[in-house]
C-alpha cells in the first residue's frame, strides 16, 4: 500500500469514526463510554496520519 493510499484510507476512517460520533451523539441517551472510545479511536487515527505526513513531507 503506498503511503498516499494509506492516508487516504485512514482518512476514510476518520470520517466515518466522526458519522458515527455525530450519530450516537444525536440519540436520546448517548452512550458516553462508546463516544469516548469512538473519540479516542478517532484522535489515534489523526495521529497516524499526521505521523506519515510529517515523514513524507
Amino acid at each position: 500500500m503506498s503511503l498516499k493510499s494509506h492516508i487516504d484510507a485512514l482518512k476514510a476512517r476518520h470520517a466515518n469514526l466522526e458519522a458515527r460520533i455525530s450519530e450516537e451523539d444525536q440519540r436520546p441517551r448517548p452512550d458516553s463510554e462508546a463516544l469516548a472510545r469512538l473519540k479516542v479511536e478517532k484522535l489515534h487515527v489523526k495521529e497516524e496520519m499526521e505521523r506519515l505526513r510529517t515523514q513524507a513531507g
